[in-house]
């Protein structure tokens, strides 16, 4: 059943950026999830998605772990709800099949454990605690003891921010958060209090065709169509890129692409987003760098165009491994 507790404050959030050196600086991991305030009060538990929709029942494992930690109190926490895969990895991939199910039955719930990482504390026994320093937050979540499937990640203090990112790259983790040791918690805002580095992968793509594009993109595109061949040699799908290219790298691109169109898709299964969106087909001849988030084994996550290269024949480039 939904929770019966009002929703809590939108979460701070942090600004992209590279690591700052220097002391007054705590690094944590950045987790692969859904960011989560979770709301405890009088026994009753809520799970609240980023944009404030109850999500309560999507994960009942974790409102049974609030419900254990809080008891008959009043707490709110931020965390992030994460798959581990089975490596102890945050899949991304594996979580998608938890997050469009709004109640999940007994056997996806073993099929797909989930955990919530708690890395902040809003209020702890009525007391509203965002005006503390991080370092005095951080030592309210270690009073907690957190049950399963509930803990607290930890965080570094005077470390080096490269170290840690080659850790969280060696372990296959989204990348680092570097936070100041004396920042308060700013419900809703962003802040540079907050500074996110991701961690991002490469690979190899086929343009398989383009999408229209609208406004100012209107006269080249809107997105490419992306494909990679799979271990029998056919060229799949592996989603659309519509970022990091420059106005003028569209202009060429678009070009090139009207030289190469083709009526049929070079796919042997196409998309079936492709007929309603209008999308345009091309031979299967020119290959790019893209940089991506994740790879499920369906789409590329988060991918952003790097450029094209010429040294890789089409028909080398292969479906990224499933991560």
């Amino acid at each position: 059943m939904a929770a019966s507790v009002r929703r809590g404050p939108a979460p701070m959030l942090a600004t992209g950026g590279s690591p700052p050196g220097g002391p007054g600086w705590a690094i944590e991991m950045k987790w692969d999830g859904v960011r989560i305030i979770a709301v405890c009060e009088g026994g009753q538990c809520g799970l609240f998605s980023r944009n404030g929709n109850d999500v309560s029942a999507a994960y009942p494992e974790i409102v049974a772990g609030l419900k254990a930690l809080s008891g008959k109190g009043s707490l709110i926490l931020d965390g992030e709800i994460v798959a581990p895969d089975r490596d102890g990895a945050p899949s991304f991939g594996l979580l998608q099949r938890r997050m469009h199910v709004a109640r999940p039955g007994e056997q996806l719930v073993a099929e797909v454990p989930v955990r919530f990482f708690i890395f902040d504390v809003l209020r702890v026994d009525g007391v509203d605690v965002t005006g503390e320093t991080y370092l005095q937050r951080r030592a309210r979540l270690l009073e907690l003891d957190a049950p399963e499937p509930l803990s607290v990640p930890p965080h570094w203090l005077d470390v080096d921010a490269g170290r840690l990112l080659e850790v969280a790259r060696e372990h296959r983790i989204e990348g680092i958060v570097s936070k100041r040791t004396d920042s308060v918690y700013l419900p809703g805002r962003r802040s540079p209090a907050w500074i996110k580095t991701p961690l991002r992968q490469n690979t190899e793509v086929v343009v398989a065709g383009w999408t229209p594009g609208a406004g100012g993109f209107g006269a080249t595109f809107g997105s490419l169509v992306m494909g990679a061949h799979d271990e029998t040699g056919r060229l799949v799908y592996i989603g659309n890129v519509g970022t990091g290219f420059t106005l003028a790298a569209r202009r060429v691109l678009r070009h090139a692409l009207d030289e190469i169109g083709v009526s049929a898709s070079p796919f042997d299964q196409p998309p079936p987003e492709a007929a309603a969106g209008g999308w345009h087909w091309v031979e299967p001849v020119l290959v790019a760098d893209v940089e991506y988030r994740e790879f499920s084994g369906e789409r590329l996550r988060i991918p952003s165009w790097k450029g094209l290269r010429t040294d890789k024949p089409p028909a080398l480039v292969t479906v990224p491994p499933v991560r």
